[in-house]
């Protein structure tokens, strides 16, 4: 499992279906439905802790302050809001023009920073130009990495369209 995180497996007859998890004190505390197999206890508990370890490593990336300072940098508009999401499984980052809200998928953590700052550069782009158009890349191009972190990405979703 983890080197990071301990765990505790409790099996339990009230748990009819799902599975549920709490970090407690470092502690990845899982509860099972008691019909579940020893494979199947396994695979839940290697899930949950994988969650918890990227949930953790997210509160080490002050989202925020990358958008600011990339946003500064590339005269770009600052969000209303930035923030990580666990729900972003097709894409790599969101972001609602109307509101100003900026999602970026857990799935980016680990990945080198000039990877990240791609992503929400792509994002922080959509305020300006809501589209994928030629208009639309020519604001994220002033990211000097753009194409290079386009590759990364593609590499890491294992397809060949545009990760974004």
């Amino acid at each position: 499992m983890s080197d990071a995180l301990r765990v505790e497996v409790v099996r339990s007859t009230r748990r009819k279906r799902s599975v549920g998890a709490r970090l407690e004190h470092g502690v990845v505390k899982v509860t099972v439905p008691s019909w579940m197999s020893q494979s199947e206890e396994e695979d839940a508990v290697r899930e949950m802790v994988r969650r918890f370890e990227r949930k953790i490593a997210t509160q080490s990336v002050d989202l925020s302050t990358r958008a600011h300072d990339l946003a500064s940098a590339h005269l770009l508009p600052l969000p209303s809001s930035i923030e990580w999401s666990d729900k972003l499984t097709a894409v790599w980052g969101l972001c609602t023009p109307l509101t100003g809200e900026i999602k970026i998928s857990s799935r980016l953590v680990g990945v080198p920073t000039w990877v990240l700052d791609y992503v929400i550069v792509h994002e922080l782009a959509h305020l300006v130009v809501d589209d994928h158009g030629p208009d639309f890349w020519h604001v994220v191009n002033r990211y000097p990495r753009a194409e290079r972190a386009i590759g990364y990405l593609i590499a890491k979703s294992g397809d060949d369209e545009s990760p974004c």
